[in-house]
């Protein structure tokens, strides 16, 4: 049993209070709801004392005390809103005033400045200083960044969030004294970064400002609607700052998503592909070899008719869908019930990034060994098999290099590539690309014919994991199929609980395996040769299911193999490497898209349904650690319908109608009868992350090779939705190697 962590007793403004031991004096008092004011103090970051406006009075103290740095002690009395720490408090406001311009009229911060809710509070409203303000002309630090020296207060929150929190160090102190301000890290006086906007968001001033903000709009004109991030698999929750039917900005200043405060730059300006003027918002049907104009009555009708003609002359199992990791829970499980249900086959897949069924065999029923992103801010050790969070995955990483800075978590690394994460490394091994396999079989202490250098190597790596206790495993598209096995093997053999998180790349990835899109699996992973878990959906949807595996993707695109192909939210052409051409899809007489924007494959397709987007439709997000998100609705699509939508239509149309009516409708059938899916709906509502874990022990999966891989993004690209990114496409980061961000 863990230590009672001991408790130190001190009055604040003649309150009698309690708090942990090592706990600061402005924490302390932000616990009972006594505001000490500062700049340059933010939970997480290093201690600067540099504005000095929490200055409060400690009784037998010498003089006012920094309630930023000083640790909270036994018997101590401290007093916050005395005459002379009000005049203390305004004195400092008078000095940062001192070169400060008077532009809140124009200034992007205004009614969200720290500075400007400071001066209204303690007054310093006039200086007694005459000298001529110091200014130098706004720098563009980056196509993102903004800097006005002027607006600067140095509180160095920026500096130390990029140190320390991102571990980039792109911005620094240059100068002395009253010329002291923050330079960028190159030469020519620009940004070299992860481009994440943390530095424009925690400045308590309007010193750093970002251009797709600038003067666009006010806080008191906006909407804000918290939602998961569309893009990357990490599942940060994002406040979508809307105006006028388009998003401005994404923050998360409440601190209240899994991702505290922290967004990357897809989360934070990532939201501007849905006004791509290339983005389709009518439905498009392709006559006389010309994709044209269509209504959605007469595309939904020929999609229709054209599917029933095939399957009356070829079957139902010539027919192939292709579904996304993109779309939501609901609309994933209506894609595989249509497929299954209302057309009749197993012919279903997507892209698959991470081997989410081959965990949920290896750990059975034990659902206790699934981790959530903040396990890595909890447990005693982390173990990272492949991948590159710091890219793919920015948040893990986040919290990873927060458990080590802060918590002294020691990280142990097994990777093929140099990846930035091996900084805050306690050991790292490195193994040649592909022999991923051999090195978890040599962590299991059986002969490999890897090298003996690296075998010695993840010798001492597994004698330092075996000293280890409650360590969370990471692993990447590298590990997949039986060696997910051998790896949970080697897991259990760790002292405590070694807990587990596959690491997909998109949004929606774990989401799409839990709800069925797999040929060989039903929602939560039951088997579909297993009688019981068909019958117990053929009861549920009232008809009967194909009982034999279809088709994985490859095997769908292969020539010949089917006549006509359903593409939902995906782009097989481009995450296949196949050739542009309807010959590269295997050339089925028919092919539908539903998708946003004209990809390679939506160019081929003899219809198009224009769809919505994850910020324009309800629902919910899985993310790769397996935590369920409702999605609110920011915006409104125009022209576009949601994917729900569209399939409801469809089956209808088909003369087949599926009965669920809504999103809502939809999750409560999930929430009955998917695995691990038995979610608080009060506690989803509410807006909090909800565990997930499937689970299903009966049949491990054999995996083929090739078939699950990583798309392998950067910081700045998100497949087809950061082609269409002005805020992404305009970094120069995009284009530079990985070693250089």
């Amino acid at each position: 049993m863990a230590a009672e962590r001991k408790t130190v007793p001190l009055s604040v403004d003649g309150r009698d209070i309690t708090v942990p031991q090592g706990t600061l004096l402005i924490e302390a008092c932000k616990s009972v709801g006594i505001e000490v004011p500062s700049f340059c103090y933010y939970p997480g970051l290093s201690l600067q004392a540099a504005c000095r406006m929490c200055l409060v009075e400690i009784e037998k103290a010498p003089k006012l005390q920094t309630a930023c740095t000083v640790v909270a002690q036994p018997g101590m009395i401290v007093r916050t809103g005395t005459d002379q720490v009000h005049q203390a408090r305004k004195d400092m406001l008078e000095f940062l005033l001192t070169n400060h311009p008077l532009d809140c009229p124009v200034c992007d911060k205004g009614g969200e400045c720290e500075l400007q809710d400071m001066v209204f509070r303690y007054g310093a409203a006039e200086g007694r200083f005459q000298e001529e303000k110091e200014h130098q002309p706004e720098q563009q630090f980056s196509p993102i960044v903004y800097f006005d020296y002027a607006r600067c207060i140095l509180c160095f929150r920026c500096v130390r969030v990029c140190d320390e929190g991102m571990d980039v160090k792109a911005l620094g102190v240059g100068q002395r004294g009253v010329r002291s301000t923050i330079i960028p890290n190159r030469p020519d006086g620009t940004l070299e970064c992860q481009e994440c906007g943390m530095c424009i968001d925690i400045c308590p001033v309007g010193a750093l400002t970002s251009q797709p903000y600038r003067y666009k709009s006010r806080p008191w004109e906006m909407n804000y609607v918290a939602t998961p991030c569309a893009h990357c698999g990490d599942g940060c929750k994002t406040t979508l700052n809307v105006r006028n039917n388009t998003i401005l900005r994404g923050n998360n200043r409440d601190r209240t998503g899994i991702n505290g405060d922290f967004l990357c730059i897809k989360g934070r300006y990532g939201g501007d592909f849905l006004r791509h003027p290339e983005r389709f918002q009518h439905p498009q049907l392709r006559r006389n070899g010309r994709l044209e104009t269509a209504t959605w009555d007469e595309a939904l009708e020929f999609v229709a008719h054209r599917l029933a003609e095939i399957i009356a002359r070829q079957g139902p199992e010539s027919l192939g869908f292709v579904g996304s990791n993109r779309t939501s829970n609901e609309e994933n499980y209506l894609l595989q019930r249509f497929a299954r249900a209302v057309i009749g086959t197993n012919n279903i897949d997507h892209h698959r990034t991470a081997d989410f069924a081959a965990l949920a065999s290896a750990l059975a029923d034990q659902k206790d060994r699934y981790a959530v992103s903040g396990d890595l801010l909890r447990a005693s050790a982390i173990f990272l098999l492949g991948n590159d969070p710091t890219h793919n995955h920015p948040l893990l990483a986040w919290n990873i290099r927060t458990a080590v800075r802060l918590r002294d978590v020691r990280l142990y690394i097994l990777n093929p590539r140099e990846i930035q994460l091996r900084r805050q490394a306690t050991q790292s091994v490195w193994v040649p690309a592909g022999q991923e396999a051999a090195a978890v079989n040599a962590l299991l202490g059986e002969k490999t014919e890897l090298p003996p250098e690296i075998q010695q190597r993840l010798a001492q790596l597994r004698a330092a994991l075996e000293k280890e206790a409650d360590i969370v495993i990471l692993f990447g598209s590298e590990i997949y199929g039986r060696t997910v096995q051998r790896l949970v093997e080697f897991g259990h053999r760790l002292p405590g609980r070694t807990r587990y998180i596959p690491l997909g790349d998109y949004a929606n990835s774990r989401g799409a395996a839990d709800m069925g899109l797999l040929p060989d699996r039903l929602p939560g992973y039951a088997p579909v040769s297993d009688p019981g878990s068909l019958q117990k959906w053929e009861q549920l949807w009232g008809t009967p299911l194909p009982g034999k595996p279809g088709l994985s993707t490859p095997q769908m695109l292969e020539p010949g193999r089917l006549r006509a192909l359903y593409v939902l939210g995906s782009n097989p052409i481009k995450t296949f490497g196949l050739e542009n051409t309807r010959e590269g899809l295997g050339n089925p007489e028919l092919l539908v898209v539903q998708e946003l924007f004209p990809t390679e494959t939506a160019r081929l397709a003899d219809v198009v349904l224009p769809a919505a987007s994850g910020y324009e439709k309800a629902g919910t997000f899985t993310n790769t650690c397996g935590e369920l998100q409702r999605l609110r609705r920011p915006l409104d699509p125009v022209g576009a319908r949601t994917d729900f939508e569209i399939l409801r239509l469809l089956s209808y149309a088909m003369k087949k109608p599926i009965l669920l009516p809504t999103p809502e409708a939809a999750l409560e059938e999930i929430r009955r009868h998917v695995p691990g899916y038995q979610v608080a709906l009060a506690s989803l509502l509410a807006g909090q992350a909800v565990a997930t874990a499937p689970a299903d022990g009966r049949l491990p999966p054999e995996t083929p090779a090739g078939l699950v891989f990583s798309s392998d993004d950067s910081l700045f690209t998100s497949g087809t939705l950061s082609r269409y990114s002005k805020a992404l496409d305009s970094v120069h980061e995009r284009r530079l190697p990985r070693s250089r961000v």
